[in-house]
């Protein structure tokens, strides 16, 4: 696949609505932000965050500088936005940590709450790193967690429950993988989503992860220090292949590329 510049890649985002003019409603996110800032668990991802973010509008405040939400309280309905360029910055930082590890053929752990979406991308980047040397995390068999099981697909965990892969928001099937591997098999990195993130950052893990406009303690962790880097996207656009340019782009600018 060739190689989009910036401007093109930022065309191809808002294109596909990956960012620019999201699918997330305005009400949406705006329920997220008060909810965390209420102290609903199920939307701190698995970080820790204490009672730093008890307003919603300091919540606000962060998703419009990280995320490029609009930045109006007194927008409540209707459209919302991701900053394309924000979304590339990103990508940029997230590539940094990725020619780290390379470089230093780090142990590095893929996994996604958004199978459906983004599994492909993880694994091409995994895919990527062990051509460079990397060693990427095996999870142990027969992991539990929320009543189903953690187990893995071309390099990428995931969350399985009847039979089927499941969106999933909860930190515990990383801490199920982060306790079976012990202090002796702990990854450098973990590139994931959702509570898979949050909580590998939470547990001193570097943490790069992808999130959507509606799920705000990801930004919260990067501007706290907790996770490396929080790449803004819609994480569930209608065709997962939408997401392969930006994944080659990630790849090139981290000297991965083929």
């Amino acid at each position: 696949m060739p190689i989009l510049s910036r401007p093109a890649l930022v065309e191809h985002l808002v294109r596909t609505r990956i960012a620019g003019n999201v699918a997330t409603p305005r009400d949406n996110n705006l329920s997220h932000y008060r909810k965390l800032a209420n102290g609903d668990r199920h939307y701190w991802l698995g970080l820790e965050l204490g009672d730093r973010w008890t307003d919603e509008q300091d919540v606000l405040a962060v998703m419009a500088e990280r995320c490029g939400v609009n930045d109006d309280p007194a927008h409540r309905a209707g459209q919302d936005t991701i900053d394309p360029e924000l979304t590339v910055d990103a990508l940029d930082r997230a590539a940094a940590r990725l020619r780290k590890a390379a470089a230093g053929k780090e142990r590095v752990l893929f996994a996604t709450g958004h199978p459906g979406a983004l599994i492909d991308a993880h694994s091409r980047v995994a895919a990527a790193l062990r051509a460079r040397g990397c060693d990427i995390v095996r999870i142990p068999g027969g992991l539990v967690a929320d009543e189903g099981y953690v187990v893995q697909f071309a390099d990428v965990a995931v969350f399985e429950r009847g039979a089927s892969l499941w969106h999933t928001h909860s930190p515990e099937p990383m801490n199920a993988i982060l306790d079976a591997l012990g202090e002796d098999g702990r990854p450098d990195l973990v590139v994931a989503d959702h509570g898979w993130a949050g909580r590998a950052g939470q547990r001193g893990v570097d943490s790069v992860g992808y999130a959507d406009c509606n799920d705000p303690a990801l930004f919260i962790g990067e501007a706290e220090g907790t996770m490396q880097v929080t790449i803004p996207l819609d994480d569930h656009v209608v065709d997962p292949r939408f997401y392969e340019p930006m994944t080659a782009y990630l790849l090139d600018a981290a000297g991965l590329g083929d």
